[in-house]
């Protein structure tokens, strides 16, 4: 029997050849839970990614089962529904243009390769998408003042979120190159939308000449800000000029990973289906593409919309039919997307647009929010899901990109942790297929997940929202794999092992753990997991009254596979400007944006300006000094 504490899980094998039955108890260690202050937001005056802002968690439901069953087939030729096959790499980020330099600014952070890394070995790949609001005005340079790779024109959109109008130089995709080179790092890159009339399609030149070759690069998504008339046949039809476009283009030689509709709900994705853009355009396509945030913050930040208070959304957010009603409008699309032979891609998310909520995005009730709506959209058929970066000015941040890297450590957010978990659950095989429980009578705060590989269950995830310190919503389930009971025989494991995402409370903001190890609080990482891996290996049971979450592995091969990787370092000496390690064909360069070098206008900084140099000094970030395998260190990154 399994009993699961709101924060903590022990897994005891107690055993059961007759119902072919394991009994589970688990719990893990954590850290003192009188970590966590309370501060109003009122009060408040820094950075959104920082804010101290702790809220109360939500009552005890009242009546919760404690005691229930999972029974899973040996076979998954038995089981009704189980996904398509998923990637240890489904959850990625969605990172916004405009912070993209301070990811790797003048060299690249090794806080971000570490964390990237992390996720790597575990997943064998991470996918990253670049753009958002912010690539819908961006414009490829020659170059810009002091060598920056990133430069903003702040008050020159019209948009809700004020969004600057932004240049870059092509260094933003040969540091990518050297990111993706460390760590297996693959890209989603924004092609800008907002004038079909003057297509700027440097940044899907230079993209494949830079990262296509390697296979770095996924697609291009057109990411538009549209008025209120602007229509579906209207979007069909901008949507035919940029692929003719990129089809004429011949310093484009891939010609099929374009990315649409990526809609926000202004339309269903049924209005853009109807307009026989994929079967018309089937020749272009990728994938298709949604974009979805639950609620949002915007009065807040701009007046717009109605007011949210976080307290009173908070349990929102802490129970599984959050993420299954946030995927029900898709439900349709992702088998449209499977009939065309499309993956279909949440290609930005998170818990809240206009930059989150505080006390609530930057949690651990987020971190089990963001575990359980990842896996559900991975039982519901998507492909991947971008959670979406910003700012120090939100409050979802995976991890807060920041320009303070050169004084400050970073801050590795809450809703990374859920990553980290998502990449062992599926592995690297590429071949995990996931099926949602409907666990203890499909109770909400109780939610399970069964993963298979090659036929057969290799894991469990299994969830409890509820703060309870009196211990009270422990909840125990009986684990039986086979038996008598449904024809099979017996394949309950004599041995599981478990890892454990716990916290003292869903308010909790720092003081969260990962298989005993963590991040730490503000300022305190450089991306390396730190503390002693915990791994159980059920044999005892414990009981602990908190809310978190267990990963089972129920082999072996299955731990072997995803929850053992190995880790890797790499040399803290960087450099930048000095050593060019990717080239780019000179005629590309010269005719990117779809003009000559000698009329390049919006291509440069100086009027008149031929574009010359950018073919002749790009500067070209690099890593000095060989990587390292350890079984001690993590490789670091993220953004602080």
């Amino acid at each position: 029997m399994l009993l699961f504490h709101p924060l903590a899980f022990f897994l005891v094998i107690l055993s059961s050849l007759v119902n072919a039955s394991v009994t589970v108890y688990y719990q893990v260690p954590f850290a003192d839970s009188t970590a966590t202050t309370s501060a109003a937001s009122a009060n408040y005056t820094g950075a959104a990614a920082y804010d101290p802002t702790v809220l109360t968690p939500p009552p005890v439901p009242a009546g919760l089962t404690t005691q229930f069953g999972i029974q899973l087939s040996s076979s998954s030729a038995a089981v009704q529904g189980l996904s398509i096959p998923q990637k240890g790499s489904f959850m990625g980020f969605s990172i916004e243009f405009t912070v993209v330099n301070q990811i790797c600014n003048t060299y690249l952070q090794v806080p971000f390769l570490n964390l990237m890394a992390l996720l790597r070995e575990r997943a064998g790949e991470v996918h990253i998408r670049v753009g958002g609001n912010t690539q819908e005005t961006a414009v490829l340079v020659d170059s810009l003042p002091g060598g920056v790779m990133v430069a903003k024109e702040r008050g020159t959109t019209d948009d809700v979120t004020a969004t600057p109008t932004l240049l870059y130089t092509a260094e933003v995709f040969y540091t990518m190159a050297n990111i993706s080179a460390l760590v297996n790092t693959k890209w989603f890159l924004g092609i800008p939308f907002n004038d079909t009339s003057n297509l700027r399609l440097g940044i899907a030149e230079v993209g494949e000449a830079v990262l296509s070759g390697p296979g770095y690069l996924l697609g291009f998504i057109r990411h538009g800000v549209r008025p209120s008339t602007y229509a579906p046949s209207d979007y069909f039809n901008d949507f035919g000029i940029v692929a003719t476009a990129v089809n004429n283009d011949g310093s484009i030689p891939v010609k099929n990973n374009l990315v649409a509709p990526s809609i926000t709900g202004q339309w269903t994705p049924e209005s853009v289906w109807d307009t026989s853009l994929v079967p018309t355009y089937s020749s272009s396509l990728g994938a298709l593409a949604v974009e979805h945030y639950p609620t949002d913050n915007c009065y807040a930040l701009y007046g717009i919309g109605s007011p949210v208070v976080p307290q009173d959304v908070f349990q929102n957010f802490l129970n599984h039919t959050s993420g299954i009603n946030i995927i029900a409008p898709y439900l349709n699309s992702t088998s449209y997307a499977q009939s065309s032979g499309l993956p279909m891609i949440m290609m930005e998310t998170n818990s809240a647009s206009c930059g989150g909520l505080p006390g609530i995005s930057d949690t651990f009730g987020a971190t089990l929010w963001a575990l359980d709506y990842g896996l559900q959209m991975a039982y519901s058929n998507f492909s991947g899901a971008m959670m979406h970066v910003g700012g120090q000015d939100v409050y979802y941040n995976v991890t807060p990109p920041t320009n303070q890297s050169s004084y400050h450590q970073w801050t590795v957010g809450s809703v990374f942790y859920s990553t980290i978990v998502v990449a062992e659950a599926f592995g690297p095989s590429g071949n995990a297929q996931i099926i949602d429980l409907q666990a203890n009578t499909d109770n909400m705060f109780t939610p399970a997940y069964a993963i298979y590989e090659n036929g057969a269950p290799v894991r469990l995830v299994l969830l409890n929202y509820v703060s309870d310190p009196s211990g009270a919503s422990d909840y125990t389930t009986t684990i039986s794999i086979g038996g008598s009971a449904i024809g099979q025989s017996n394949a309950t494991p004599a041995q599981i092992q478990v890892k454990y995402l716990v916290a003292p409370s869903v308010s909790e903001k720092y003081n969260i753990t990962w298989a005993g190890q963590t991040f730490g609080g503000t300022f305190q990482s450089d991306g390396r997991l730190t503390g002693s891996e915990s791994v159980q290996t059920i044999n005892c049971d414990h009981d602990c009254p908190r809310p978190g979450a267990a990963l089972v592995f129920l082999s072996s091969n299955a731990y072997a596979e995803s929850g053992n990787p190995s880790t890797q370092t790499f040399s803290t000496t960087a450099v930048t400007k000095t050593v060019n390690t990717a080239k780019v064909d000179p005629s590309v360069l010269a005719t990117s944006n779809g003009m000559s070098g000698a009329t390049w206008e919006l291509g440069s900084t100086s009027k008149g300006n031929t574009g010359a140099g950018l073919r002749n000094s790009l500067s070209v970030v690099s890593i000095v000094g060989a990587a390292v395998l350890s079984t001690g260190m993590l490789c670091t990154w993220f953004w602080s």
